[in-house]
């Protein structure tokens, strides 16, 4: 006797599925490898009720922008504008008299800094200067390197301490070590009005007053001027999908950076605290791992809280890819773990079939 269970037989119909179910309006994807994509596309809407999705819309990364910003911050260790070993205080001479001074590049990229995370610091720091002076009192919750806990804030301060060491906004050194060398056309900071109609929704946020579009979800990113360390790039799955070429390729040629730091990069450095942490890149942990249950343990990557995605499987030789916006228009919306989960399996498997 046969017995037959409903499931999916495509990513598409997976995607097309999320969002029956009101998961997200919109969802695009991209799966290859470094020579090229092997399946990729978009379904749904840029918001309920408009036009239909493309591959040219952009997506709010949300923390996707991290490890972006990580690469940023290995390219400049690379042309010796600093070290894994510098600190905030170095860096930064208002946080001296900190409890942040002797922080390190390295403590903050992997999230044991002890910088508190999560904190909505725009609720009572309602501009820039309010909120930076906001960080620099806000208390560490215990010592570097104790613990991972993942922190935005810490972030906000790895991209401070980049355009301190280079002199130069982090949206120009994005541009000269990112979407330069890789031709990202459509990955930026704070999109402009010309965008606009290409740009897919995000949350009906009670704080501004409107559903957003165009401008960074993340309120702490808002209150800085959208182009921060722990998020505010916009992207289209055709440049992620670029973006993931060029990672692949890149951990056996130089791309973006020379291999030898691209694997000091991803090498999980936090397996002793119980999490697997690699320099801004998250690695796979063993029970509950976002990206389901068939990535091998070498794979990285990093997820979105708008929910996005962008992962790499060195054994595979894969780049996995997927573009939400699970927060439209709430988020409180949930399923998408549940779907990052099976997109993952699916195209771990359906792309590759037994002989």
């Amino acid at each position: 006797m046969t017995v037959t269970t409903r499931g999916f037989t495509s990513i598409e119909e997976l995607l097309g599925w999320g969002r029956e179910r009101e998961v997200y309006s919109a969802a695009a994807w991209s799966v290859g490898t470094a020579e090229r994509e092997l399946t990729g596309g978009a379904v749904g809407t840029r918001s309920w009720g408009v036009a239909p999705l493309t591959r040219t819309d952009l997506f709010d990364l949300a923390s996707v922008t991290k490890p972006l910003v990580g690469i940023v911050i290995m390219a400049l260790l690379e042309r010796g504008v600093l070290t894994l070993s510098s600190t905030v205080g170095e860096l930064l001479p208002s946080f001296q008299d900190t409890d942040k001074s002797d922080l390190t590049v390295r403590d903050l990229m992997l999230h044991t800094s002890g910088v508190p995370g999560q904190v909505p610091m725009y609720r009572s720091h309602p501009t820039r200067e309010a909120m930076l002076e906001g960080l620099r009192i806000l208390p560490l919750r215990r010592r570097p390197g104790e613990a991972v806990e993942y922190t935005s804030q810490g972030f906000i301060l790895l991209g401070l301490m980049a355009e301190s060491a280079a002199g130069v906004s982090l949206s120009a050194l994005m541009d000269e070590y990112v979407s330069g060398p890789l031709g990202l056309e459509s990955t930026r900071f704070r999109p402009g009005e010309e965008d606009r109609d290409r740009c897919v929704a995000t949350e009906d946020c009670r704080w501004r007053g409107r559903v957003v579009v165009g401008e960074v979800h993340d309120e702490n990113a808002v209150v800085l001027g959208g182009v921060t360390g722990h998020a505010g790039l916009f992207s289209s799955v055709d440049d992620m999908a670029r973006l993931g070429r060029a990672l692949v390729a890149n951990l056996d040629r130089r791309v973006l950076l020379h291999p030898v730091t691209f694997a000091t990069m991803i090498e999980n450095r936090t397996a002793a605290l119980g999490e697997a942490r690699g320099l801004a890149w998250q690695g796979i942990d063993p029970d509950g791992s976002p990206v389901g249950d068939l990535l091998s343990p070498e794979a990285f990557g990093h997820t979105g809280f708008t929910g996005t995605s962008l992962f790499v499987d060195p054994r595979l030789g894969r780049y996995f890819v997927l573009l939400t916006n699970r927060v439209h228009p709430s988020r409180e919306r949930t399923g998408i773990r549940h779907i990052r989960q099976v997109f993952h399996n699916l195209a771990a498997t359906t792309l590759n079939p037994t002989p």
